[in-house]
């Protein structure tokens, strides 16, 4: 079934914290799992979590560098895994369910962003391997600490998804590559992973939903020239950023409200934007965001579930 994309009227906008969204909410007993939560908006999200009272627990490839961003945090724990290895994300995933430990949300937040053509493993192009492949392989290997009674999946998506819908007959771009539709392809993947997960797993009680921050800059933006973004109107010349781009705290608060907000209940699979439902787009600025019709279709998340699955050898949800 289509997932229809209209304003709920959440009472938050595009201004909205991370803090905002969760004021009033007491998450003390939850286990969240954020990946990359030590860092730009997953950094912002752990502290307003924890603030809530939720137990964070941050994979991290470089756990020294994650520990000391976490330092004073309480209630934070991190734990090693990289995301572009499959088989460290089996190792992760089992050492965890060892702990008997349920997860009640599971922020996919990590990324890379303009990354050099870098095969991973089997020749996977690196976007599609570490923002979807090592998602979805993760999501899958956690099912069971998934709690079966209202378990919260949020897949990080953003406007790049603009840039390009899933290149079916060339995913690991063989055949030329360009930085960008890389992005944009993982992006989509990440929308549509949202659509498959919460369709597969809405039954056990186990919703998904995708957002886009909004334009932020974070370190996600390392490899971007200084010159680049200047001309790409992200960062003035005196370099501040540009008008309509969020602070961190301000990028944080779409993924912390979907993870915690009842009003999206009945809601899963849909793509959000500013703390609320988003509209679909009716142009191509992606600073005015929306969401195209290829990142919600759900034909084409089915199709990617399958792909993902014989990509990486695990489904833990068909």
């Amino acid at each position: 079934m289509a997932i229809t994309q209209h304003k709920i009227g959440s009472g938050f906008t595009a201004r909205s914290t991370a803090d905002d969204v969760l004021a009033g909410i007491d998450l003390s007993g939850k286990n969240v799992l954020i990946t990359g939560g030590y860092s730009g908006l997953g950094l912002e999200a752990t502290r307003a979590l924890a603030r809530a009272g939720a137990y964070v627990i941050v994979p991290a490839r470089r756990p020294d560098v994650a520990a000391e961003a976490l330092r004073g945090i309480p209630r934070t724990e991190v734990r090693e895994l990289d995301l572009a290895d499959p088989g460290d994300i089996r190792a992760f995933s089992d050492r965890f369910l060892e702990t008997g430990r349920p997860l009640d949300i599971v922020i996919a937040n990590a990324g890379v962003m303009a990354h050099p053509n870098t095969p991973i493993g089997p020749g996977w192009e690196a976007h599609f391997a570490i923002n979807h492949l090592g998602h979805y392989a993760l999501v899958n290997r956690l099912r069971p600490a998934l709690a079966p009674t209202g378990a919260r999946v949020v897949s990080v998506a953003s406007s790049g998804h603009f840039l390009s819908d899933i290149r079916w007959d060339d995913p690991h771009f063989r055949h030329g590559y360009d930085h960008w539709l890389a992005y944009g392809q993982s992006k989509t993947a990440n929308a549509l992973l949202a659509v498959r997960l919460d369709a597969l797993g809405a039954a056990d009680g186990v919703r998904a939903f995708a957002v886009h921050p909004g334009s932020i800059l974070t370190p996600l933006q390392r490899r971007i020239p200084r010159e680049q973004q200047i001309a790409q109107g992200w960062i003035t010349p005196d370099g501040r950023r540009a008008y309509g781009f969020k602070t961190p705290a301000q990028g944080a608060a779409t993924a912390v409200w979907a993870a915690t907000s009842p009003l999206l209940d009945e809601y899963g699979g849909a793509y959000c934007q500013d703390c609320d439902i988003a509209e679909p787009a009716t142009t191509d600025d992606m600073l005015v965001g929306g969401v195209k019709p290829w990142a919600i279709d759900p034909g084409s998340a089915s199709r990617l579930w399958a792909l993902s699955g014989e990509l990486t050898g695990v489904d833990n949800f068909s």
